[in-house]
């Protein structure tokens, strides 16, 4: 998940895939000098917030006087700005403001995310207002405009980043009339307000269920020794993933899922409703002002797919090449439900509720598959050190653990990392691994600190989730291998300026190397090295990994058609014709095999389109396509380091340098292909003449 920001970036899984994992805090620290991301209390975050923003505007009022001889540009004078170069250095100027603005931006988005002090996220919520206000200033200063559009880029680069600046200003409203900036601005300072309203109604969430130990059976015996209990004995659980997900694959009472899936559905309320159709209201009024007839005609323009048309017929080929699989795998789950109930077929239902705990006696059953028992085989500490050392080998890294730089919780953990040739400094990862209570309630990479060669300026990547601490299960594996993707796409960033950094890509690419290296969780050659970093554990043969593949390919077509839904859900709500959010939600997923359920509450929680995801979702599908493509050009050897460096420097290095279909081409070495995607998601599962372990 991107956010709105130029400063700042945000990566998150789709909504139903699962989360992630843990580390060890081992080794000396390196030099003092690498930096370091601030831990402010409320009080210092404010002063920090208000000291620089006053600079931040003492910098822009000194970059942004015209130049001599020539006017601001209005609405009616724009088109005759002479394209001539007033300042070489405007960009590099540009730039250091950039920076200075992420400093403080980057880390205050952090902490309002992830600190446990309430007082500190209230405060980072003000900050981030006022910093919203400066970035709507900035992006409509109509001086700095003008001195953009007449710099003569030195280069591609340079010619990128000044389109790039362009798209920006005039997105934002710069070549608006008076009246109509300002409205834009309303616009702006309002969206930010709804967004951290919604987010933190999600986040400050402090529900608790209560389950009998009736209604807990099935349940892993892991599970039930960790869980909260009231004085009564029943279980309190709550909505993070690893007290959620465990329990509808694993327990056995139908109505104790449906009661819990109910809640779960429900988070948000009504008021994230409103807050919803709001956003909706007033991303139609922008792109009205812009002149155009719909959010998603406006914002796509920009995106790989450039139009709502190209969307559409991308998405209607999704939905032809998995329905049939999503339509065979449910009536399977059907099956299993009737025999488990030992109730004729004819008189068997299959609920929402139903899915995943299906799917998962099913996987045990055909494949000798039990995910919870597969944290035995991927231990935190191992499997961390584990996918370092896969990244190690692939693009020549090593990570260097760092004890002495300041944390906003225990469990962080911060690595260093260091390029294995030249033994430079590329830039950190912090990890933040395990859920409490304020604490952001997803997966998610935060670009805090982008790279910048010009100013000598190294990444901070951050990962935050909320993973189950006893080890993982493979589901996990593959989320660990998603998330590396997004730091490391900061990390070994080796852009020229700051808002080209890392993950500034266009939003339809920007998943697309997580979601290639997921690709090394599901085969031999990588996986079975786990076994060097934990000698006691169990091993992966090749017999066990074709199971597992076998079992995460199950369900494919019903998880396919969701995102589908969720893609065109997206769509729907930001398209030509105005539309009430939950209304259509109601009526969209009315039409699919399951149904609605009534008066459960699914888009007060779907956070992704109130950020850079609106009329966007639909990039997690558009990025497989690219994803798998390029996985691909590994064949058969995925530990092939002269493919892996070629990837780094490509692809990795370049951030947002290039559009992303000409850095595709670079690596590849040919136009993009949909074909791999497209087998992937129509292939037939294997579970229908499956063989388990144990012969059935």
């Amino acid at each position: 998940m991107t956010t709105h920001s130029k400063h700042w970036r945000l990566l998150a899984l789709p909504l139903l895939l699962p989360l992630f994992i843990g580390l060890p805090r081992a080794g000396a620290a390196p030099s003092p000098e690498l930096p370091t991301l601030p831990v402010w209390d409320a009080a210092t975050l404010t002063r920090h917030c208000d000291q620089e923003l006053a600079s931040l505007h003492q910098q822009l009022a000194q970059l942004a006087q015209p130049a001599p001889g020539t006017t601001a540009p209005t609405a009616q004078n724009i088109s005759n700005v002479p394209n001539v170069s007033n300042a070489p250095n405007v960009l590099a100027a540009l730039n250091a403001l950039q920076i200075r603005q992420e400093d403080i931006e980057g880390p205050v988005y952090l902490l309002n995310n992830v600190s446990p002090a309430a007082d500190v996220r209230q405060a980072a919520d003000a900050c981030l207002l006022k910093y919203n206000d400066f970035s709507s200033t900035l992006y409509q200063n109509t001086a700095l405009y003008q001195q953009i559009r007449a710099v003569e880029p030195q280069d591609a680069i340079d010619a990128k980043l000044k389109q790039d600046l362009l798209d920006a200003f005039e997105d934002t409203g710069v070549v608006l009339a008076e009246s109509q900036r300002q409205r834009m601005k309303q616009i702006l300072e309002r969206l930010e307000t709804v967004r951290q309203e919604f987010s933190r109604n999600l986040r400050d969430d402090k529900t608790r269920l209560a389950f009998s130990p009736a209604e807990a059976a099935g349940l892993p015996e892991d599970y039930l020794k960790r869980a909260q209990r009231d004085q009564a004995g029943n279980l309190l659980l709550g909505f993070d993933y690893p007290d959620y997900l465990p329990f509808m694959e694993n327990a056995r009472d139908g109505a104790a899922r449906q009661r819990y899936q109910y809640a779960y559905s429900r988070r948000g309320g009504m008021r994230n409703i409103t807050l919803l159709d709001e956003t909706l209201t007033l991303r139609r009024d922008m792109a009205a002002l812009l002149g155009y007839p719909s959010y998603a005609d406006f914002i796509l323009r920009r995106r790989m797919a450039q139009t709502p048309a190209a969307v559409d017929t991308f998405l209607g080929e999704v939905i032809d090449k998995v329905r049939a699989s999503e339509q065979r795998e449910l009536k399977e789950l059907r099956h299993a439900k009737a025999e488990e109930q030992q109730q004729p077929l004819a008189q068997v239902k299959l609920e929402r509720w139903d899915i995943a705990y299906y799917q998962e006696r099913l996987k045990r059953q055909r494949y000798d598959i039990d995910q919870e028992a597969l944290r035995r085989y991927f231990p935190v500490d191992a499997t961390i050190a584990w996918a370092m050392d896969i990244s190690s080998q692939l693009y020549g890294l090593r990570f260097q653990p760092n004890n002495s730089a300041p944390l906003w919780h225990p469990d962080v953990r911060r690595y260093d990392v260091f390029d294995t040739d030249s033994h430079h400094y590329l830039g950190s990862l912090y990890l933040d691994l395990f859920p409490r209570a304020g604490k952001f309630t997803h997966a998610a990479a935060f670009g805090v600190r982008g790279a910048s060669q010009h100013a000598g300026r190294t990444p901070i990547s951050v990962l935050v989730t909320n993973i189950n601490r006893q080890g993982l299960d493979f589901n996990e594996l593959e989320t660990l291998m998603h998330e590396f993707g997004h730091v490391l796409h900061g990390i070994l960033s080796r852009t020229r300026y700051v808002a080209q950094a890392g993950t500034s890509v266009e939003t339809d690419f920007v998943e697309a190397p997580s979601q290639m290296y997921e690709g090394w969780a599901q085969r031999l050659e990588s996986v079975q090295q786990i076994s060097r970093f934990c000698q006691g554990c169990p091993q992966i043969d090749a017999a066990m990994m074709t199971r597992l593949n076998a079992a995460r390919q199950f369900g494919r077509g019903i998880r396919y058609a969701r995102q589908h839904l969720y893609a065109r859900y997206d769509m729907a709500l930001y398209g030509r014709q105005p539309a009430a959010a939950l209304e259509t939600w109601q009526t969209m997923e009315s039409a699919t095999p399951l149904g609605h359920i009534t008066d459960t509450l699914f888009p007060a929680q779907f956070e992704h389109i109130l950020r850079q995801y609106g009329a966007g979702y639909y990039g997690y599908l558009w990025s497989e396509v690219l994803a798998l493509d390029m996985r691909a050009a590994f064949g058969q050897n995925l530990m092939n380091p002269t493919v892996g460096r070629r990837f780094r420097q490509n692809i990795l290095e370049r951030g947002g340098e290039r559009r992303a279909s000409a850095l595709v081409r670079d690596f590849l070495g040919r136009a993009p292909s949909s074909q791999a995607f497209f087998d992937e998601i129509s292939r037939p599962s294997e579970a229908a003449n499956a063989v388990s372990a144990n012969g059935h």
